[in-house]
Formats: C-alpha cells, sequence, structure tokens
C-alpha cells in the first residue's frame, strides 16, 4: 500500500489499476493477523502494526462523518447510463433528491427527451453538450463544450463538427447565485479496460483527463467545481493533473469511501465532485436508479 507509487505504469497501467482498488488492500490484514493467531506468533501480530498503520495514515480520515449542517448549494452527479431501462424514472428519482444542480452524463440521443421533460418542473434552467448536461434551479450562462481530446487521431479532423458536437463529452457553464458566480465543469473522461492482454488500458481515460487538467488549469475563476464520471478513484496518479487543483468534497466532508461503481456491490469511487474556493459541507451517495453508477451529492458553501 505505501509503495503503490512505484508500481509502473508503462505497460497495462498497473499502477493506476491498484491505485483504484487501493482500500481493498486493507483486507489482507485480518487474514494476515487470523495466521499470526493461528501460529500463536508474538512477532507475527507485532509485524502487522505496520501494514495497520498504513492503511490508517491512508484512509482512516475517510472512515469519520465530516460533514457539516447547513451550505449554501446541493449539487449531484450520475451517470446515466446509455442502457438504462428507465431515464424517466431515473430522473423522477434524482428530482426527489432535491439537489440545487444537478449534472448527467452517457446521455443519449434517445433518451435527451425523457430527461428533459422528467427534470424541466423540477430545473427550469439546463444545458445539453453532446452526451453531458447541467441541470439548475438557478440561471445558467456562458454554457459551452469543452475540448477534452475525445476525438483524437488521424481520423479525427475527417469527422463532420456536428457529429463531434454529438459526441461530447464534458461542458462549462457558469450559475448565477446570490454569492456571486460559480463556473461549472460536467466531465465524462473516456472509458478504461481490463484485459488479460493489454492489462488496464486506460488511454482516452489518460488523455481526457491532462485535457481537464489544463483547461482547468486555465481557467481563473476564483470557485470552480467539476462534477462528472471519471472513470478513476482520486489516487489514481493518472488524474493528478486534476487532483492537484481541485479537492474532492467526499474526503472533506463525506461519510466513509463513497464508492459509486458498480451500482449492484460498489467497489470504487470513480464518481467524482471536486470544487476549488468551496467549502463542502457534506457529502453522500445516492440510491440505486436503472444505471451501473450509484448517484454522489455534495452540500458546499463559500
Amino acid at each position: 500500500m505505501l509503495l503503490h507509487a512505484e508500481i509502473p505504469n508503462r505497460i497495462g497501467s498497473h499502477g493506476s489499476l491498484v491505485e483504484t482498488f487501493l482500500p481493498w488492500f486493507g483486507l489482507f490484514v485480518p487474514v494476515l493477523a487470523a495466521g499470526a493467531l493461528w501460529r500463536r506468533s508474538a512477532a507475527a501480530v507485532l509485524a502487522l502494526v505496520l501494514p495497520v498503520t498504513v492503511w490508517l495514515s491512508l484512509f482512516g480520515g475517510l472512515l469519520a462523518d465530516k460533514s457539516e449542517p447547513g451550505g449554501d448549494l446541493t449539487v449531484a452527479t450520475h451517470n446515466v447510463g446509455a442502457d438504462n431501462p428507465d431515464p424517466a424514472g431515473t430522473a423522477r428519482h434524482l428530482v426527489a433528491s432535491g439537489v440545487d444542480v444537478l449534472a448527467l452524463e452517457e446521455i443519449t440521443a434517445e433518451d435527451r427527451t425523457a430527461y428533459e421533460k422528467e427534470l424541466a418542473g423540477a430545473y427550469p434552467y439546463h444545458t445539453v453538450q453532446g452526451t453531458v448536461g447541467l441541470w439548475s434551479r438557478l440561471p445558467l450562462s456562458h454554457t459551452r463544450p469543452v475540448d477534452i481530446r475525445t476525438d483524437y487521431g488521424p481520423l479525427a479532423d475527417t469527422k463532420p463538427a456536428d457529429v463531434q458536437a454529438a459526441d461530447g463529452r464534458a461542458l462549462r457553464a457558469t450559475v448565477a447565485t446570490d454569492r456571486g458566480p460559480l463556473v461549472v465543469y460536467v466531465a465524462h473522461l473516456g472509458s478504461v479496460r481490463l484485459n488479460p492482454r493489454a492489462g488496464f488500458w486506460t488511454d482516452s481515460r489518460d488523455r481526457n483527463a491532462r485535457a481537464l487538467g489544463d483547461v482547468l488549469a486555465a481557467d481563473p475563476s476564483e470557485r470552480v467545481i467539476l462534477l462528472g464520471d471519471l472513470n478513476g478513484s482520486l489516487d489514481d496518479r493518472a488524474l493528478a493533473g486534476i487532483t492537484s487543483q481541485l479537492h474532492s468534497t467526499q474526503d472533506a466532508a463525506g461519510d466513509g469511501f463513497g464508492f459509486s461503481w458498480p451500482a449492484t456491490f460498489p467497489v470504487a469511487r470513480i464518481d467524482q465532485i471536486l470544487v476549488r474556493g468551496l467549502e463542502p459541507t457534506g457529502s453522500w451517495v445516492l440510491s440505486a436508479t436503472g444505471s451501473d453508477h450509484l448517484p454522489v451529492a455534495a452540500g458546499i458553501s463559500w
């Protein structure tokens, strides 16, 4: 656990794979403890002090409830899933959460109308850019797509502009609050794949992460929030260009790990709410919808 950063990423992105599921390495501790007790070995029991200490230093702070009462705004993000069998029901479920600002990822052309219809009553302001969208109770302005190098390579320039726009996976908007403007980014980084021959394939995700990190670095806005499916945990070194600029609401004000994927048995938090110039007051996971991801939400103040 302590040396995860030393695992190379050059071939098969093994370092990123380990870092995605790093908290679960703590499961080896009780197994080792049982072995030590079975052998009645005092030395083995003492040797467990190091892994226990390392795990607690890395993740112990996540176990306590760090939420605070109040907050100026609530936000949520949800990868609604391209294969979601009930987009209308998912939309109603999200409306019931009562959040002020809602980001959706993986919106298909077929399901877009259902989301817009069901969310319209609660969220009078919205924008959809490609496959991501933002709904708000407060006015939106300066909405635009963000280039995170989704289309890349020799064939990218051959795609018509309307096709590239339809495939867009990131946007930027400004929310007008009574405390001043709030810049919101919504992003869905490229998928990752695990297979025996290629290992942990993360090329598109990593390329998108670098591009998004550059966009955030160039944005001078004082208050920024990023909502989205980053297809990686914040321990993953590939997201360092993003996590070095923004901090996690779950780390700052959550209760537990906040795992969001897969919905049936969550083992990793790959759906993130990250902020700059804002104070998280709470961070939580919403109940399941028809998606393979769980929605995540947070309260913020400034």
